[in-house]
């Protein structure tokens, strides 16, 4: 969410920034509310003194045994026009804030101009793409032939967007889980943490995805909200506290499953595992100062890469465009895995830094020293998504009888089977 303050000290620079993002200028609308507000507040105070001067005339004249009928008519002005504005200054807040978390961040300077995906920069490529000497099948196809995923029992369990997996895939994408957070555990300083899966309104405004995004979730009939990734509970969990500065940064990771609607895809990846309403990943979630914001993005995403690398899947690193960049986020880099079934890239991880963005929604602080206390910077990362990282490495490790080689870095979690199927 954005200061009003901030606002106000540099409109115009506001409304440039949110130009980058196709967005009318706003900082108009803003501060015509705020101007009303900060005037209620000027003209409650102003009558509290009134009704206090006045308060202190009627004991005088009563003192006196004068006529206090003038003034108690006066009082009962100002104490009408108070209530008024007890009303008005909650209602202009309200309106304000609104308004403010409707708003989406501010972009880095160095996000690329452009619409969508199509204008997206790419950094950097790993990895070379393997070479078949046969027909190259999609993931669905590999598994439906080892009879080891099924789409039409999941259908029958809850509707389209599910999936059944069974005896080596079940067991592989829980292989692929545990040696992501193995590597982020061991390796690169994540605490291994167990997070709640429903949650409140509160926890998912902090982090931006409600009241925008209201469709894209799936809500309880007792008011809560299934998580559409773990960033949601990891990164709330410093909402409303002051961290101490030599407490950062604080790195978090969890394996969960993820929940959401897909309000917005009808009709796209239909088929197979790639788009779904439950699925599992691993996520990452940096606490940081500031100062050490920029460095830790870096850090996370090259944390992503790792698990990629060592899978042995060719992938891309991607700078999203002004377009295409979410609503938290300042700067984002996707990492985009290389499917031989589709012959394309697809999205596996997506790391942003939303810099004080999310730590304002939620008030997460830190202070240094005896100094006054500053927000956090917040980020998040998949470290990676499980389901897709199952889909690149059926894919990719494909054989012409329809068996699946097990890549080197998961025997360990499967027991040391070298082969699935064949």
């Amino acid at each position: 969410m954005h200061d009003i303050k901030a606002i106000r000290e540099d409109a115009a620079g506001f409304d440039a920034g949110l130009a980058r993002r196709g967005i009318e200028p706003v900082s108009r609308e803003l501060l015509a509310i705020d101007d009303q507000r900060r005037a209620a507040l000027a003209s409650q105070q102003e009558l509290q003194a009134a009704r206090n001067g006045l308060a202190k005339k009627i004991g005088e004249a009563k003192r006196a045994k004068a006529d206090t009928a003038a003034l108690e008519a006066e009082g009962a002005r100002i104490r009408a026009e108070l209530e008024a504005l007890d009303k008005e200054g909650p209602r202009l807040d309200a309106l304000l804030k609104d308004m403010l978390c409707r708003i989406p961040n501010l972009l880095d300077e160095a996000v690329p101009p452009g619409r969508d995906e199509a204008d997206n920069k790419v950094l950097k490529e790993w990895g070379e793409r393997r070479e078949f000497g046969f027909a190259v099948k999609q993931h669905f196809e590999i598994g439906e032939a080892l009879g080891l995923m099924d789409f039409g029992g999941a259908a029958k369990l809850a509707g389209a967007r599910f999936t059944v997996l069974k005896g080596a895939l079940a067991r592989l994408e829980r292989a692929l889980g545990q040696f992501m957070l193995d590597v982020h555990t061991s390796e690169h300083g994540y605490d291994e943490t167990t997070v709640p899966l429903l949650v409140n309104d509160a926890t998912m405004f902090g982090t931006g995805q409600l009241p925008k995004f209201a469709e894209d979730l799936f809500r309880t009939t007792d008011g809560r909200w299934l998580i559409p990734t773990a960033e949601v509970s990891l990164t709330n969990l410093v909402a409303g506290e002051i961290v101490q500065a030599s407490a950062l940064p604080m790195r978090m990771t969890a394996l969960t499953p993820c929940f959401r609607s897909e309000a917005g895809s009808a009709g796209r990846d239909v088929r197979g595992m790639l788009r779904q309403h439950q699925f599992y990943k691993v996520e990452m979630v940096s606490i940081t100062t500031p100062e050490e914001s920029e460095a830790e993005h870096e850090r996370m995403t090259r944390a992503a890469e790792t698990i990629l690398e060592r899978l042995e899947l060719p992938y891309r690193r991607v700078l999203l465009c002004a377009g295409d960049t979410g609503f938290s986020a300042a700067r984002t880099y996707d990492l985009e895995v290389w499917v031989p079934g589709q012959a394309t890239y697809r999205e596996i991880s997506s790391c942003s830094n939303t810099r004080a963005f999310q730590a304002r929604r939620m008030n997460a602080r830190f202070r240094a020293g005896e100094g006054k206390p500053e927000f956090v910077h917040t980020l998040n990362g998949s470290g990676v998504a499980v389901g897709r990282a199952l889909i690149a490495v059926l894919e990719t490790y494909q054989n012409e009888d329809g068996s699946v080689t097990v890549p080197a870095a998961l025997r360990p979690y499967m027991g040391g089977m070298e082969r699935i199927g064949g």
